[in-house]
């Protein structure tokens, strides 16, 4: 078979990046296309993953998403009509929904995200197949139209799909000059640009920004990484800090880097996961509707939300100072991770079934 994988995050090109080898292991083609968005081509060039550059990311507003949309339909259907996949597989991409959609291609797609719900109204009743978490469950995609009988569980959060064949290499830290015997605490900024977050955050202000005052004014004894998105968070982060804290501003293996860390706070959804499930004590500060994900991970006690830079700090400080008390959560982390299984052998599954499905 001949499979379209559409990739337009980091956290897509690390989940997909498994699928994409074992199609390739079992014989079948398969071509990635992208748009020109930094942190999805850098992490496909990292991975070495081969890919096509197609249109562009529509940027933080509803006009400008719209008209990049609209014109990367144009070119995806042209790439696509010459291609002709019997497959399309994607995280729920607008785009390359409505291309398969017009193209009669049979659509895998996986989601997590019913929070995005601008995404999900126009890409799930446009969708054969539909691979999501178990906590998620297949009655919330009903108000979106969604194919509520061709909806496939899988026993595992997505960062599982990476994390389970994960082995933490300490090159990150020589690369970003971090000190292996100091307590580093990760940073992550918010996705900015996301529809579900428009008009509730802004790149030039990070969400994280109070928050690293409040623990620079305590001067609390720790490593402190943010980890940034777009380009232009960075510029921010270092005009406000300095070389008080260490600004990642490309694509690293933060899956090891979160592995050696004290602990985590977050803006965003995936990194918030990855360090749940590594057993890294983590705080999100997710600034839009709070996703099922990290409601679920709360309830487990390996997330604990706060919004308060001041109560973060004083987190992060019992942190650092009493690891002790915080070892029954490591241990849960990890030992919820073993549990999971491993979502690519479910959307491989489905992928092969729709195949069939187009072939007869």
């Amino acid at each position: 078979m001949k499979i379209w994988i559409e990739v337009l995050t980091p956290k897509q090109a690390l989940f997909f990046e498994p699928l994409y080898r074992a199609l390739k292991r079992k014989g079948h083609e398969a071509l990635i296309t992208t748009r020109v968005y930094r942190e999805a081509e850098q992490m496909l060039k990292l991975k070495k993953l081969r890919f096509s550059v197609v249109g562009s990311h529509g940027g933080g507003t509803a006009f400008g998403k719209l008209i990049a949309s609209a014109e990367r339909i144009t070119k995806l259907g042209n790439l696509i009509q010459k291609w002709k996949p019997n497959v399309a597989v994607s995280f729920s991409s607008v785009e390359a929904s409505r291309v398969a959609f017009g193209l009669g291609i049979p659509h895998v797609a996986a989601n997590d995200s019913p929070h995005s719900w601008m995404v999900a109204r126009l890409t799930v009743p446009l969708t054969t197949f539909l691979c999501c978490p178990w906590i998620i469950g297949r009655s919330v995609w009903a108000e979106f139209g969604g194919p509520i009988r061709k909806v496939f569980l899988y026993k595992a959060l997505d960062p599982a799909a990476w994390l389970k064949h994960h082995r933490p290499s300490d090159t990150v830290l020589q690369q970003l000059g971090l000190e292996k015997d100091r307590p580093i605490v990760v940073f992550r900024t918010e996705e900015a640009f996301a529809s579900y977050l428009m008009g509730k955050s802004s790149d030039k202000e990070p969400v994280v920004g109070p928050i690293i005052d409040e623990m620079l004014r305590r001067g609390l004894e720790c490593q402190v990484v943010v980890s940034t998105r777009y380009g232009m968070q960075a510029p921010v982060i270092r005009k406000r800090f300095g070389d008080r804290v260490t600004v990642v501003d490309r694509i690293v293996d933060a899956t090891s880097l979160l592995s050696y860390s004290s602990a985590f706070v977050g803006s965003g959804g995936t990194m918030t996961v990855e360090a749940a499930l590594l057993g890294i004590p983590s705080i999100s500060c997710f600034p839009g509707p709070k996703p099922l994900y990290i409601e679920y991970l709360e309830r487990l006690g390996l997330v604990e939300t706060i919004k308060s830079p001041r109560e973060i700090a004083s987190k992060v400080h019992r942190v650092l100072t009493n690891p002790e008390a915080f070892e029954s959560q490591r241990r849960n982390g990890k030992r919820l991770l073993a549990k999971m299984e491993d979502p690519v052998a479910k959307i491989l599954s489905t992928v092969e079934l729709a195949g069939k499905q187009r072939r007869n």
